[in-house]
């Protein structure tokens, strides 16, 4: 089920079923999804790793993220643009920004708690109940529904993952960092860049990351860069000089020695050692 309004406002239901392949639309500006993974355990695959996502499962992506799904045995996606849940319209921790899809510095999901499930479904039911209402207050409701969706999965994830609100200033310092390098990760190269940008000493975002995190925010500038690079080696036909020039890089050599110190492989090789993967994949992909 689809929804679109008059200004570009887009939310998408679907219920994904084993081998069927989901991709985030390029004309979408920064769509952001839910993909509530249903039934037996299920493998993710996400940028070299792999990791088990059990039944009942959230994860909350943007288009940045790339995951492959194996043994997928059903999935519900909500899927939404800025134009539907504006950022500047709500607080940080449930905006477009916020905890949920900003706010950590690895894949972000939570699993539902089995007292919280009967929630979930209602939600759903409702999702899909006021996607077939045809009247001048569907789009006001839709919002509410979503606003109060993302308000029920901040809750759960914030207590799974202890975050309190003696944290919630350090926590926006992060998710906004976060937020920005996912903006301006080709063309920012440096924390005092970032800490210009959220008018902030460099030494107050170094500090905050030693307290709330296992890395540092110039780790995190050169990790996005890092995924990027793999992505666009893995994934497109672009020559490696275009890559350089594109994320940012003086010349192929210094990318090649960042790429090398990231990957302890050479670009070239990293690229070749992937060539006919795309062909023989399969599950579900964002």
């Amino acid at each position: 089920m689809n929804y679109t309004g008059q200004n570009n406002e887009i939310l998408e239901l679907k219920e994904y079923k084993k081998d069927e392949l989901l991709r985030l639309e390029k004309d979408l500006n920064n769509p952001l999804l839910f993909i509530w993974v249903k039934g037996k355990d299920c493998e993710i695959k996400y940028e070299g790793t792999t990791q088990i996502i059990k039944d009942n499962t959230i994860l909350c992506l943007t288009v940045f993220h790339r995951i492959e799904f194996n043994n997928l045995e059903t999935a519900r996606i909500i899927k939404f643009n800025r134009e539907f849940y504006c950022v500047l319209d709500h607080g940080s921790e449930v905006s477009c920004k916020g905890l949920l899809f900003y706010g950590a510095t690895q894949l972000p999901y939570f699993q539902i708690p089995v007292e919280e499930i009967e929630k979930f479904e209602t939600f759903w039911q409702m999702f899909n109940i006021e996607m077939q209402s045809k009247d001048e207050l569907q789009l006001e409701m839709l919002q509410m529904m979503l606003k109060r969706f993302i308000i029920l999965c901040t809750r759960i994830h914030k207590r799974q993952y202890n975050i309190s609100k003696l944290d919630n200033k350090e926590v926006d310092i992060i998710r906004e960092f976060n937020f920005l390098v996912e903006q301006h990760f080709k063309t920012k190269h440096t924390v005092k860049e970032y800490a210009d940008l959220m008018i902030k000493s460099p030494k107050t975002i170094s500090n905050t990351f030693s307290q709330l995190s296992d890395k540092s925010p110039l780790q995190i500038i050169h990790e996005r860069k890092h995924l990027e690079a793999k992505r666009m080696l893995r994934y497109t036909d672009k020559a490696i000089k275009e890559i350089t020039y594109e994320l940012g890089f003086e010349d192929i050599q210094t990318f090649s020695r960042f790429f090398k110190k990231m990957e302890n492989i050479s670009p070239s090789d990293f690229k070749n050692s992937f060539l006919g993967n795309i062909a023989n994949s399969s599950g579900l992909m964002t």
